[in-house]
């Protein structure tokens, strides 16, 4: 919801901010899987299309690609601090054997280390595994997994492109259930093409009865690269209106909350003790690898990405995959620190700020507080009432987005906050 607000690359405030600490050490890793039997409508993710019969061809690339990945995980430095979360994502890597999937799991430990706990997480999709390949990836160490479902509507799934059928859903839900894996998680995406708040009501309901342990719910975004972006202007029909769009997310929220589900995230939702560890590590603005073509990193306080095809991608490791970054500025740190923080249920720390950060944070926000917008609470919690001409300190106080309207409204929030900040 914060995607397209730039960052400044010069640090014009330098007395209202602090520094990257550059010595924190990355514990996560995402590992990028770019094949897919075909690009779904809405998708701008660098991906490599292997149609759905495969071959030798696909095998071949397949087998060149685990190699280069294996490569680039053993050319990054190494501390030896054991990863304690793995995130397969994609593209569709459970169109990967369990055996390939193992493979990128020992490299990882042995070069990094992998801790006891660790939580490893898999995107796979619906029509792409049977009974013995999800067992397989359970012996590969997979524990945490995402079913790529989007929605529960059968003419919806063929509106955006989705190579699975609603009976290919119901067929991986009863094969998670049937292994009794506990940790997964269901994605859908509301704002489609025809879509409808009673569509919207229908999956959600459908998403409840599975009783999945969590459900990440993506509002569509059209990027100009994709078919979508190229053939629908936001707002127009076939599309819902901003209005529709709007009470998706009201009630995504309001059906999901009333189910037992923790609004943990502006697009996600989980039982007590799910929430995904793995993505808390992007919203908390904590260092992680990335690993695969157009795969980001965050390292030492500097942010990059590896090329997003496999020929460049391939030839950056041959060259020996020189990282040539700037470290981010503190304004881009404390900038980042607020956009990932704000999109919370708990929101941002401000024992983390120096007073003077403070009042320039609430002078701003002090408006949207007044229209509930923005909320201050305890560290317990508990809500804080202040009046027009309180100031705020950072004395065990935090401030966060309301949910949901200061959730829906989190552009405007925070497009208000950067300016002002910059």
């Amino acid at each position: 919801m914060t995607k397209n607000i730039s960052l400044n690359k010069t640090n014009l405030y330098p007395h209202l901010v602090v520094d990257y600490p550059v010595e924190v050490i990355p514990t996560a890793a995402y590992i990028h899987i770019p094949f897919c039997r075909r690009r779904c409508y809405y998708c701008d993710f660098p991906i490599s299309v292997v149609g759905d019969r495969g071959g030798k061809s696909a095998s071949t690339m397949v087998e060149d690609y685990i190699a280069a990945l294996i490569k680039d995980i053993q050319l990054t430095p190494s501390t030896k601090q054991p990863l304690t979360t793995i995130f397969f994502g994609g593209g569709t890597p459970s169109l990967l054997s369990p055996q390939k999937l193992a493979q990128i799991i020992q490299a990882i430990a042995l070069h990094f280390g992998l801790a006891n706990n660790a939580e490893i997480s898999m995107e796979i999709d619906p029509g792409t595994f049977d009974r013995d390949k999800l067992l397989g990836y359970l012996d590969a160490g997979l524990n945490r997994f995402s079913l790529g479902v989007q929605t529960f509507d059968e003419e919806l799934l063929k509106v955006c492109g989705r190579s699975h059928t609603l009976a290919d859903v119901m067929q991986a839900v009863a094969i998670i259930k049937q292994l009794n894996v506990d940790n997964f998680s269901l994605d859908l995406i509301s704002g489609l093409p025809h879509q409808t708040l009673e569509h919207c009501e229908t999956s959600l309901s459908q998403a409840v009865a599975i009783a999945p342990k969590h459900l990440s719910c993506y509002d569509l975004v059209l990027e100009p690269v994709t078919a979508f972006g190229k053939q629908y202007q936001p707002g127009e029909t076939p599309l819902p209106n901003d209005d529709d769009t709007a009470e998706m997310y009201r009630l995504t929220q309001k059906i999901l909350t009333a189910a037992g589900y923790e609004h943990y995230e502006v697009s996600n939702y989980a039982r007590q003790g799910y929430q995904c560890r793995h993505n808390r590590v992007y919203w908390e603005n904590k260092p992680y690898y990335g690993f695969g073509m157009g795969a980001a990193s965050y390292v030492a306080g500097k942010r990059f990405s590896r090329p997003r095809t496999r020929r460049e991608y391939y030839a950056w490791l041959e060259a020996g995959a020189v990282v040539d970054a700037p470290k981010i500025s503190s304004t881009e740190y404390l900038l980042e620190t607020l956009m990932l923080g704000f999109r919370l249920a708990e929101g941002i720390d401000l024992a983390q700020f120096k007073q003077d950060t403070i009042e320039k944070i609430w002078s701003c926000l002090q408006p949207y507080y007044h229209q509930g917008w923005v909320e201050v609470v305890n560290h317990d919690g508990q809500l804080i009432h202040l009046a027009d001409r309180d100031l705020l300190s950072n004395s065990a106080k935090r401030l966060r987005l309301s949910d949901p309207e200061g959730f829906l409204f989190s552009n405007t929030i925070l497009a208000k906050l950067f300016e002002k900040l910059e």
